[in-house]
């Protein structure tokens, strides 16, 4: 709580004062030539933490990403603000909300080969899951996707938490009915039999990488937003209503 009312009053102290200065920002050229500044000063006083880019925000700060992280400083990098940032106008979490844009993916570019398919009723909704086999959230998931209809579920085999996961998803890839497969393990706890075949677990691991996926379950819906974690029933089958209806 303590953490939440510090961001909202920095929010405010720093949006309020700087509106003007924002409006009359200066050229693209300099903005970048700003930018890149405060990327240097950072590296400067905090070495080379993997900084990916640095962009000015419409509060007069600037973000500084990290991986799949945000936080924010000044021109100087005298402060660095590690939190989440609220609009005080709004009070809506610009942090939360930049972080999903950041690490939004277009559903319709993923490799969908390397996925396992499985089509519930007219299959018009469509998800994407990441998904390692001993990861409790991830059968958690399951469960809370039982009875969802209509809807196309990719699953991508995300082996990451220990070596038998690999294992295990050696084992469903090399399965005459992957999706069965996995649907025994997850639900049923049936560990699926050894197979012998070239499962592509490199690249599903190097997809996973790639798109920033650092735990399990990680959701991509097919509106391209994205969600870490199992989500509630409740709140997964409103999620898959907005989009049949926006569609």
């Amino acid at each position: 709580m303590k953490r939440t009312l510090t961001s909202i009053l920095l929010a405010t102290a720093i949006a309020m004062p700087t509106a003007v200065a924002w409006a009359q920002a200066p050229s693209a050229k300099n903005a970048t030539a700003a930018e890149e500044a405060v990327k240097q000063r950072f590296v400067q006083r905090f070495g080379q933490v993997g900084v990916e880019g640095v962009s000015r925000t419409p509060y007069g700060l600037y973000e500084v990403r990290i991986g799949s992280e945000l936080v924010y400083t000044d021109e100087k990098v005298s402060f660095v603000f590690d939190g989440n940032l609220i609009d005080a106008a709004t009070k809506k979490n610009v942090t939360r909300e930049r972080k999903e844009q950041l690490l939004a993916v277009k559903f319709d570019e993923l490799p969908l080969n390397l996925a396992i398919k499985q089509v519930r009723g007219n299959g018009s909704r469509r998800i994407a899951l990441f998904e390692d086999p001993n990861c409790g959230y991830c059968k958690q998931l399951r469960r809370s996707m039982e009875g969802i209809d209509n809807v196309t579920i990719y699953t991508f085999l995300y082996p990451i938490l220990s070596p038998d996961s690999t294992v295990k998803s050696q084992a469903v890839w090399c399965s005459a009915d992957k999706g069965k497969a996995w649907d025994d393990w997850m639900l049923n706890g049936k560990a699926p039999k050894a197979g012998s075949c070239n499962a592509p677990i490199d690249e599903l691991l190097a997809l996973g990488k790639k798109l920033r996926v650092t735990g399990t379950p990680t959701i991509i819906f097919g509106d391209d937003t994205r969600v870490g974690g199992a989500i509630p029933a409740d709140r997964l089958k409103q999620k898959l209503d907005s989009m049949s209806k926006a569609s």
